[in-house]
């Protein structure tokens, strides 16, 4: 069997989470994008991805919120 024929490697919800977290901060292995862009479909990243930007923006606005006088 050659290289080419084997299938990708199956990726779980932890390392979807795992990948866009990483990411999102720019500490994405190479070997982990590699793997990421040989998977079937993108709508897992996407879904992690969308969810993680707005937990980020929700945190931001509580934060300015804190120490923002009313």
């Amino acid at each position: 069997m050659h290289d080419t024929d084997q299938k990708p490697e199956k990726v779980g919800l932890w390392d979807v989470v795992k990948s866009v977290f990483a990411a999102m901060f720019g500490v994405q292995s190479d070997k982990n994008r590699q793997r990421d862009f040989k998977q079937g479909s993108m709508l897992p990243y996407l879904f992690v991805g969308i969810i993680f930007v707005v937990i980020f923006v929700l945190g931001l606005i509580g934060v300015v919120a804190l120490i923002t006088p009313s």
